[in-house]
Parts: structure tokens; C-alpha cells; sequence
């Protein structure tokens, strides 16, 4: 009833939340000389604060256009690679005539898993932006699941890494580099692990950035939450039915209401001062940086509802049983074994300020791939960075966008190729 009862809510003020929008939007324009009269300007600042009230936050359009390289803007074409019914696959690349970039075939192309714990995959926006003039991307889109039909079954964790499997084998292993983000390290990891185990080519490097490998190293509040409650207690409190006229109506999920919920109360700072530099810059008249700012605003309250079987079990066998660091953990019947990877290289990246993944987290990783020689595996604690910054914001772009893309370019190019082509031995995926 709770997730219907929102939904009412949300009926009633959509009138309101249209009127408030068309205000704003009729007097944002910076062209217009009234806009620049400051109680005109206020005004429209109040106005676009009574919208938010009710406003209905779909997922935002990445909307990456050109990239700027070496001086020049160079067009972005984005696409769907692959269309499955939890996940869509984008591919973007630098629309370039062939005689301005290197062979494709030389091209490092990068797979980013995005994390699957909330947020659309449109927050790593600026992470695809920097990789962009370098590199070929792939990003892991993943869908709202209250807009997935019942029919089409249950997702698990499970499942998660059968996507991920998915999305390798698609894209292709010759210059693959794997990067991924939060929640999104435990599938990308087991699913470079299974393919080492199946005895196939694995990508050139895997790239992990604050995420919970193993959940006991300096446990945050939300580790300390999941692990210090019963599984029944987040099945009762937190798991809803999607109601009507959602194509998922009848799914249970983990509503997004109650994520943005839990979001806000752990960094109210975030979105408080997102909204008010916002506001602000609309008082002033300055639409270019308001625009940035509600760009911002959009991207953190749009959060898609979670498959209840895939949320519980990211509970259970990430926070409380820890599965991947323990050793115990099955794929579709396959043991996921980290330490049969031994051709692709290894990077981890911690934020010394993490308050989502704890210090040592992520560093993990290098505990579970000893098969990984050490000249091949690297670890990075960037300091004074918090979680968003590992992918956002000055210290990813001088500090840790830096060590990424020299690791790319170590292991990309027909001289790393014999490196790659090992492989262990083991049974097929």
C-alpha cells in the first residue's frame, strides 16, 4: 500500500509540479530582459523549488554530444549494443573519419559497469566523458525494474553476472579493459573469474573502484546495517509491490522512494547543496551554471527500483555471508575462484574519505587474485576523496583518471597480446 499511497501523492501534485515547471521554464530564458530583473529571477527560483515537491524523476539522457580532443570537438555517437530485459548496453564512440584515430583494432575499448545500487547509469556521465577521447566505451545500462514485465521472471546476483558475462562476449576480449564501479565490482569480478576458470581469453586489465569485495574490511554504516539485521527484517520493511500502471506492476522490488530516502539521510550535504547552488545561480540570473546544477539535481534524485531477489541477495551473500571473500560462492552452479585469474592485470582504487566502501574494501581483490603476478597488480588510496569522487570532480580528474588510463595504454597494443592469450586452465562457463 505504501508504494500505491506514494503514487496517489504524486497524482495529486502533478498538476501543481506542471504549473510550477512551465513558470520556470517561461521565465528562465536568459534571452528575455525580465529575466534579468532580480525579483523576476527570485521568483522563478521559488517556483522551481514548489516543483520538486512532486515531480516524477525519470532517468536522465546521457546526452553526451561531442568530446573536446586536442583542441578540436569531435562528434559522439551513443547506441544500443545490446537490449535485454534488465539491461540495455550502450556503446559510445568518436564519430571520426578512420584516417584521424588509430585502427580500430588498436582502439582500447572499455566496459564500464556501472553499479547497480540505485542510481541510473547516467551518474557516471563524467567518468564516460573523460574516457571518451581515448578509449572506445561500453556502459552497463541497467533498467527500472518496475517497468519490466513479471513475465519476464526474477533477477538475481546470479543473473547480474551472466549480464555481465554477457556484455564481454558481445563486446569482444582483444582490447577489452573492464572497469567498475561500487556495487558493481562483486559481478564484474566474478564474471572475470569465470572466464578464467572456463580456461577462455580474459580482458587485458580489470579496474576496481570502491566497492565491497569483502564487506568486513572497515565495515561502513550501510555495511554495518545489512549485516546487523536479519534478512527477513529488509524483506518486511523495505521490499513492495510495483503497483499499476507500471509495466512491472505486481514485481516486488526495492522502491526507489525508499532509496532516495536512505540516500538523502546519509549525504544530505550533497543534495542540500546541489539544490541550493541551483536556486542561487536562478536568483543571480546565471542560467549557464544553474543549468549544470540542476543537470546534477536530476541525476541524484532519478533512482530506479531494484529486483527484490537481486537486492536480497546482494544482502546476503555480500554483507553477510561474504561469499566472494570467503570462497563459497556459486554462480549457476559454477564456483566463482578468483585466484584462477592470472592474465589481466589488476588495478584498485579506495577513497581515503569512502563512507559507502570502507578502506581495504576494494584493496581486497589483490588477496583473492594471487594468481595475478605482482608487476601486474596495483592499488591506489587517493586522498582526501569520498566515495563520488572516485568518479567525479577534481580528484578524478588529475589524481585517478591519470593511473587508469596509463594502465590502459600498458596493456593495450600487439605487444601485450602473448600477455593476455594465457590463460588457466579450468571447465567451461
Amino acid at each position: 500500500m505504501l508504494y500505491q499511497f506514494i503514487e496517489y501523492q504524486r497524482s495529486l501534485l502533478a498538476p501543481w509540479t506542471s504549473w510550477a515547471e512551465a513558470f520556470t521554464n517561461a521565465w528562465i530564458d536568459p534571452i528575455d530582459p525580465w529575466f534579468r530583473y532580480p525579483p523576476v529571477s527570485c521568483m522563478t527560483a521559488g517556483w522551481e523549488m514548489l516543483s520538486w515537491f512532486g515531480k516524477a524523476y525519470e532517468r536522465p539522457a546521457f546526452g553526451i554530444m561531442t568530446v573536446d580532443q586536442e583542441g578540436r570537438t569531435i562528434p559522439v555517437v551513443e547506441h544500443v549494443a545490446l537490449d535485454h530485459p534488465f539491461l540495455r548496453l550502450l556503446r559510445f564512440a568518436r564519430d571520426t573519419p578512420h584516417r584521424c584515430v588509430a585502427a580500430p583494432e588498436l582502439q582500447p575499448v572499455v566496459l564500464v559497469c556501472a553499479p547497480l545500487a540505485g542510481h541510473h547509469a547516467v551518474l557516471l556521465r563524467e567518468l564516460i566523458e573523460t574516457l571518451l577521447p581515448g578509449h572506445i566505451v561500453y556502459v552497463t545500462d541497467w533498467k527500472d525494474a518496475r517497468r519490466v514485465p513479471v513475465a519476464e521472471g526474477p533477477f538475481t546476483l546470479a543473473d547480474c553476472v551472466a549480464e555481465v558475462l554477457a556484455c564481454i562476449r558481445h563486446i569482444g576480449i582483444e582490447q577489452l579493459h573492464v572497469l567498475a564501479v561500487c556495487q558493481a565490482t562483486v559481478p564484474a569480478l566474478a564474471a572475470v573469474s569465470l572466464l578464467a576458470s572456463a580456461g577462455v581469453p580474459t580482458p587485458r586489465s580489470l579496474i576496481l573502484m570502491g566497492g565491497p569485495i569483502d564487506a568486513r574490511r572497515s565495515p561502513t554504516a550501510i555495511g554495518r546495517l545489512a549485516a546487523g539485521r536479519p534478512l527477513a527484517w529488509f524483506q518486511r520493511n523495505l521490499i513492495r509491490l510495483v503497483p499499476p500502471p507500471y509495466a512491472g506492476a505486481g514485481r516486488k522490488v526495492y522502491p526507489s522512494f525508499l532509496q532516495l530516502a536512505g540516500l538523502v539521510a546519509a549525504h544530505p550535504d550533497r543534495l542540500m547543496r546541489a539544490h541550493f547552488d541551483y536556486c542561487v545561480d536562478l536568483a543571480r540570473g546565471d542560467v549557464k551554471h544553474a543549468a549544470a546544477h540542476r543537470r546534477l539535481c536530476d541525476e541524484y534524485n532519478a533512482v530506479l527500483d531494484l529486483a527484490a531477489e537481486f537486492y536480497l541477495d546482494t544482502i546476503r551473500m555480500v554483507f553477510q555471508e561474504f561469499r566472494l571473500a570467503r570462497g563459497d560462492w556459486q554462480v549457476q552452479g559454477q564456483p566463482v575462484r578468483p585466484q584462477d585469474i592470472q592474465a589481466t592485470a589488476l588495478l584498485t582504487i579506495e577513497g581515503e574519505l569512502d563512507d559507502i566502501s570502507g578502506r581495504g574494501q576494494t584493496q581486497a581483490a589483490h588477496d583473492l587474485c594471487p594468481g595475478i603476478p605482482d608487476r601486474h597488480r596495483r592499488h591506489i588510496t587517493a586522498r582526501q576523496c569520498g566515495h563520488y569522487d572516485l568518479f567525479s570532480g577534481p580528484r578524478w580528474q588529475t589524481e585517478i583518471f591519470p593511473c587508469i588510463r596509463s594502465l590502459i595504454r600498458q596493456y593495450t597494443g600487439p605487444a601485450r597480446r602473448s600477455h593476455i592469450m594465457r590463460t588457466a586452465p579450468g571447465s567451461p562457463v
